[in-house]
């Protein structure tokens, strides 16, 4: 978005009119080029102006980043977690996933304390490194995606007041709401031409165009509570896992690898013991065949007759 600061008294920043072109000269190009120097000097003294306006702007670490209100309720929290916790890994250096967090974008805000912060909302480019607060003039843009989780107290104002804040001055691109105790009120919206357009279902869950997901409704059971919960997957409704999924479906692939090696000696162990029975039945036939032919022969010397001849 373009960054507008209102203006600032103490920085002696205010916006100027443009330069008024110079009239046209036939013979002589002399001022021409000295209002084109001139123009040059003030669109620099402009930048500075506006430079020297965001430095005295306070940053992250001199606004207030905690309001001591708690989240609505225990199933807000969970939903905010899983939500964020799901996707940070996805997301990685990508862009910066935060939740419950001020985000600042104007010193009447900050005055008069009229907005506070999106339950989650997703940047793109930025990096993840930590931040107490979503700053606007010192990160150069707004949210790219915001997700309300709305109550009976703040569904209202997610729906409308604030609805408009994200369309109107922060230009949030995809913004969606959730209540965790109706997952039938869940709707998204585009921003297209400066206006938020509701977007279509898709089975079960909306495309995140931002980011290339989709939001789904799932049903399990998620930090001992089991209920319908908002969660990040691919457009072909495979889910983001969370860490402790990720790791889950390792030890699971490990415990499968580990019984299919067991497996494996065993039937190993088994051919062996096979192999070594068979080594036995033909050593103990061959003993047998070499007794039948000594008792054959004994029998034939017996009546006189020489076995060696016979072969």
């Amino acid at each position: 978005m373009s960054l507008q600061l209102e203006r600032n008294p103490a920085a002696g920043f205010e916006r100027m009119p443009p330069p008024k072109p110079p009239s046209h000269h036939l013979y002589h190009d002399e001022p021409s080029s000295r209002w084109a120097l001139e123009n040059l000097d003030l669109e620099t003294s402009v930048v500075s102006a506006f430079d020297d306006t965001c430095a005295l702007l306070p940053t992250q670490d001199e606004l207030p980043d905690e309001d001591g209100v708690p989240m609505e309720t225990e199933r807000h929290k969970k939903q905010m977690d899983l939500l964020v916790d799901s996707l940070a890994p996805w997301l990685g250096k990508r862009g910066y996933v935060g939740a419950n967090m001020f985000v600042y974008f104007s010193l009447k805000q900050l005055k008069n304390e009229e907005f506070k912060g999106p339950d989650v909302f997703v940047t793109l480019g930025l990096g993840n490194r930590e931040r107490k607060s979503w700053v606007v003039w010192e990160e150069g843009k707004s949210p790219d995606v915001v997700i309300e989780l709305l109550s009976k107290k703040t569904a209202k104002s997610d729906k409308t007041s604030k609805k408009d804040v994200y369309q109107n001055q922060l230009k949030v691109a995809e913004y969606f709401w959730f209540d965790p105790y109706n997952p039938n009120d869940f709707q998204g919206f585009k921003l297209f031409q400066g206006v938020y357009e509701q977007l279509p279902f898709l089975n079960n869950g909306l495309i995140c165009q931002k980011l290339g997901l989709k939001l789904i409704l799932w049903h399990g059971l998620y930090k001992d509570i089991e209920t319908t919960w908002l969660r990040w997957a691919t457009k072909d409704d495979d889910l983001l896992l969370l860490p402790e999924e990720i790791e889950a479906q390792r030890a699971d692939a490990e415990a499968q690898r580990a019984e299919q090696e067991r497996q494996q000696k065993e039937q190993a162990l088994q051919r062996a013991e096979a192999e070594a029975q068979r080594a036995d039945q033909e050593r103990q036939q061959k003993e047998q065949a070499q007794e039948r032919a000594e008792r054959l022969a004994q029998i034939l010397r017996e009546q006189g007759i020489d076995p060696d001849q016979l072969s």
